[in-house]
């Protein structure tokens, strides 16, 4: 039983493998939507670093950005 049971899970494995590379390609006329600045993962460095700034000023400390938590030390 337990032969049949990997080869199912085989099966099923190879299938959800196979139906992922028949995913559509980007047309090129979506391209450009895609290539917008707000598109962009990282976002726009300015307003990072305004944001950084009214951060650090509302938790009363600097640095740590990249961490969860608040400034209290709490978390």
């Amino acid at each position: 039983m337990s032969a049949r049971l990997l080869r199912a899970a085989a099966l099923t494995v190879l299938a959800a493998a196979l139906a992922g590379c028949a995913l559509p390609s980007v047309k090129p006329w979506e391209k450009g939507e895609l290539a917008r600045a707000d598109m962009l993962l990282q976002g726009d460095g300015l307003e990072t670093r305004f944001n950084e700034h009214i951060y650090a000023s509302k938790e009363a400390a600097s640095g740590g950005s990249a961490v969860g938590g608040g400034g209290c030390g709490c978390n």
